[in-house]
């Protein structure tokens, strides 16, 4: 009866094998070091290239409720955190095998909710002493720099300007750039503030053509990577840095971004640039030092990923007809209007009432659709004529036939804008957004925007075909656009979610106000300790016990399942830190990869406080290092840290998620009476009789 009891279980509980199957396309997908997939459309046959679970389900057609759930899952923590989705997609799966594991071995489905539910919350609990405040990350990170010499790479240091596109009122010739040499008496501050007080204002900091000294601006006034070939005379990459580092400025934010980048390099220098701005503006306003909603992104298909830069305003793209009146409006103070909505006859905002018993009787439906089409179309463009606009940025969608009359009359109409680029153009030009064009009056159009077809770094404007980029500024903007460049269209929506992860990560750990100690060291010790607990021998309820587990009533229930359950849990942590590993390279199978788990296990154990010897690694650089490449470590003097309550709130979400397909399967198949007699650890033989 036991052995039938056990294949009907296993049976039964399809819901957990069908996690555990979809996890496993997401195993590559896991650490700092990334195997990225090509997903191909079959209606298209186009290919995109992803890195990352909430893409990866995105394009799955999941057909199964356990499916479908963990896809719910993985968006909303991608909706909430923009971070962690890998981390909850494969702890997802590890845990649905272990708890069918359990299932297998006759372990009562009460027994593994409470024992795996409060295992986890002491997990959470333990790791809170690997935590550190950004602060004391900060002053450590720039105190490792400045003493390994290598502190270019951000702190509010000029080099980081090298991808920032500002403005430039100044000679036509100009000495280039050298991003990475300190000129003297270089003021970071002024060379990204200056723009704030008006166009042109940094002409001063351009010098004559003769002039040998460096200059912070180069040529083309746009700094991107790899736009003008210079020798590089500092670089964490190489050891000729000499007497010319300078001390660090731990203010900035520079590298705890760089510590949450996980190794993502052109992400981590545009945003380096963008936190030194956003920084230098809070200073002089009193604002917030990281806003991600002056944050927008640009991407540019046909470009070298170098051309990558941080553009003043909003760069987007339009097609050639609106790139001609860019052109015709350029040099030119407009009068700009803001549409909450859509700019298209039929539209109505959301709670719109439609009357009541009101019928239309029309002879010729057609004609007079069209006559009624073509009123509405000069209505509005006289409205636009009567109040001198120039510019339209439109929240949602554009009436084509509206677009070409409005091209034909040299208005700019620009739609797909976002909330946030629309209320940075309302706080400088005074314009009021409005829902409908028939609300227009003279207050609500702005005034001092401008437009140009967006420049890259050689100082050239971009035509790359059927859309061109072009650039919507105003005095004294805080937005900022992450112009993002690639030459392979299935990398478009791969380099825009690393530059948004990057965000997010620096953006949550700022409102946590602390970090984990990353490369592994979190889940170690979340290893060490659920063994330890594991390992006590299993006895009535005790103090001691009752102590490690908060819940009375778990510290009396399940005691003969708690080592097994537990160390199903554990077996979760371990294959992550393998696979992880596996993925760096930094063990050739998970095998290896397993005995260097064990042997950090040990060494932890035997030291008398996992915590302290986990630190200990961790700080040294050898955590987890059993290959060719450091995983808690950027380099020489940097290392890697993660997010607090997006790591913990990925863990929790994967095991509420098998735990509620496992109730859920069990209910399913006998029933919830019948159900709640097997979770209440009713034995096998009388459930079959």
């Amino acid at each position: 009866l036991s052995m039938a009891f056990r294949d009907v279980n296993a049976r039964r509980h399809v819901g957990l094998q069908q996690l555990s199957a979809l996890a496993l396309a997401g195993r590559t997908l896991l650490g700092p070091t990334k195997s990225c997939k090509f997903i191909v459309d079959e209606s298209t046959n186009q290919s995109t290239l992803i890195c990352s679970a909430f893409r990866l389900f995105e394009s799955l057609d999941l057909t199964s409720a356990a499916g479908q759930l963990l896809n719910e899952t993985i968006q909303a923590q991608n909706k909430e955190f923009k971070t962690g989705m890998s981390t909850l997609l494969f702890l997802t799966g590890v845990w649905s095998s272990a708890v069918v594991e359990c299932l297998q071995q006759n372990v009562p489905i009460s027994a593994i909710v409470s024992v795996m539910s409060e295992g986890l919350n002491s997990c959470c609990e333990r790791v809170q002493c690997l935590q550190r405040s950004i602060h004391d990350v900060n002053k450590e990170l720039c105190s490792s720099s400045v003493q390994s010499k290598t502190c270019q790479i951000g702190c509010g240091n000029p080099q980081i300007s090298h991808y920032f596109q500002k403005e430039i009122s100044a000679p036509e010739k100009v000495t280039p750039v050298n991003s990475h040499s300190q000129p003297e008496d270089c003021n970071f501050n002024k060379c990204l503030v200056s723009p704030l007080a008006g166009f042109g204002s940094v002409a001063s900091l351009v010098k004559p053509a003769g002039d040998k000294s460096t200059s912070l601006i180069s040529e083309s006034s746009s700094f991107a990577s790899g736009c003008s070939k210079q020798k590089l005379t500092h670089s964490r990459y190489f050891s000729t840095l000499g007497s010319s580092a300078y001390p660090c400025q731990c203010s900035g934010l520079g590298h705890l971004v760089m510590a949450l980048s996980h190794g993502n390099q052109t992400s981590t220098k545009l945003l380096q640039s963008i936190v030194a701005y956003q920084q230098e503006r809070a200073e002089c306003s009193g604002s917030s030092q990281f806003n991600v909603a002056e944050i927008v992104t640009c991407c540019l298909l046909g470009l070298p990923e170098s051309y990558s830069c941080v553009s003043l305003g909003f760069v987007t793209l339009v097609s050639p007809e609106q790139a001609t009146v860019t052109k015709h409006l350029e040099d030119r103070p407009l009068h700009i209007l803001l549409v909450d909505g859509d700019l298209t006859e039929k539209y109505r905002h959301l709670g719109f009432n439609r009357p009541r018993n009101v019928r239309t009787i029309l002879k010729s439906p057609i004609l007079q659709e069209d006559r009624a089409g073509d009123s509405w179309l000069s209505n509005m463009l006289d409205i636009l004529i009567s109040f001198e606009v120039n510019l339209v940025l439109v929240k949602g969608n554009v009436c084509e036939n509206l677009m070409e009359r409005c091209v034909a009359n040299s208005i700019l109409v620009i739609g797909s804008v976002t909330w946030d680029v629309l209320r940075a153009f309302e706080e400088v030009t005074s314009a009021q957004p409005v829902t409908y064009l028939t609300q227009l009056n003279a207050a609500c159009v702005g005034s001092g925007a401008q437009v140009e077809l967006w420049k890259a770094c050689d100082g050239r404007a971009v035509d790359l075909g059927e859309l061109v980029p072009v650039r919507v500024k105003a005095q004294g903007i805080a937005l900022l656009t992450a112009v993002l460049t690639t030459t392979v269209a299935s990398k478009v929506q791969l380099i825009e979610d690393q530059f948004w992860t990057s965000v997010y990560r620096l953006h949550h750990a700022l409102n946590d106000k602390k970090v984990f100690l990353g490369g592994g060291a979190v889940e170690l010790l979340c290893l060490s300790h659920i063994q330890m607990l594991a390992e006590q021998p299993s006895q009535p309820a005790s103090r001691d016990s009752v102590k490690e587990f908060p819940s009375p009533w778990l510290a009396a229930a399940g005691m003969e399942y708690r080592s097994v359950v537990l160390q199903a849990l554990a077996s979760g942590w371990k294959q992550y830190l393998s696979v992880v590993m596996c993925n760096a390279a930094e063990a050739a199978s998970e095998l290896e990869a397993c005995t260097a788990v064990d042997h950090h296990l040990k060494k932890a154990a035997d030291s008398g406080s996992p915590s302290t010897y986990i630190l200990q690694e961790f700080r040294k650089g050898a955590l987890l290092r059993g290959g060719s490449g450091p995983l808690a470590d950027h380099g020489e003097g940097f290392k890697v840290y993660d997010n607090v309550t997006a790591k913990t709130e990925a863990w929790r979400r994967a095991l509420d998620l098998v735990l509620l397909v496992l109730q859920t399967d069990a209910e399913i198949v006998t029933g919830p009476k019948r159900s709640q007699l097997l979770n209440s650890g009713v034995s096998s033989e009388f459930m079959f009789l």
